[in-house]
């Protein structure tokens, strides 16, 4: 498999690109454990906003693909009108696709904008606004730095 190394150096500067591309407000962060997490940590202070979430999600077993996306541990939107959701990549699409049902479904009165790191053209879906199309397999800084 081909890979590239992610490092937190060009995270941050990707990271700010894409905070700067984000053109349209939203009153809530929510990412998609695990990937998107670091993520809205940065962006909740660059923002500083307070209403960043998580939801948990399983679609990979190591660089495996599963056949279907689990989505869980929804947090509490009632307050929101438009969030922003945040992965590190949007690879096939299927999770994004199936967060965006899953949530969509039990608040269908909040606006769900999208971002993420790295898109791939072939995915089903397009996040709203991504720094970077991904054409290898990325090892990011989080995942590996600390097994080194």
């Amino acid at each position: 498999m081909n890979r590239v190394y992610y490092p937190y150096e060009e995270f941050r500067e990707d990271l700010k690109i894409l905070a700067n591309k984000i053109d349209k407000p939203f009153d809530a962060i929510l990412c998609i454990a695990r990937g998107g997490m670091t993520m809205a940590h940065l962006l909740g202070e660059y923002f500083d906003m307070r209403e960043v979430y998580s939801v948990n999600t399983i679609g990979y077993e190591d660089t495996q693909k599963n056949e279907s996306v689990e989505v869980f541990n929804i947090p509490e939107l009632k307050s929101a009108k438009s969030v922003l959701i945040l992965d590190d990549i949007v690879d096939s699409g299927d999770t994004l696709i199936e967060v965006l049902n899953v949530l969509s479904e039990k608040y269908p009165e909040v606006t769900f904008m999208t971002a993420s790191l790295f898109y791939k053209k072939s995915a089903k879906i397009a996040p709203d606004w991504c720094v970077k199309e991904a054409t290898k397999w990325i090892d990011f800084f989080w995942t590996v730095d600390l097994k080194q």
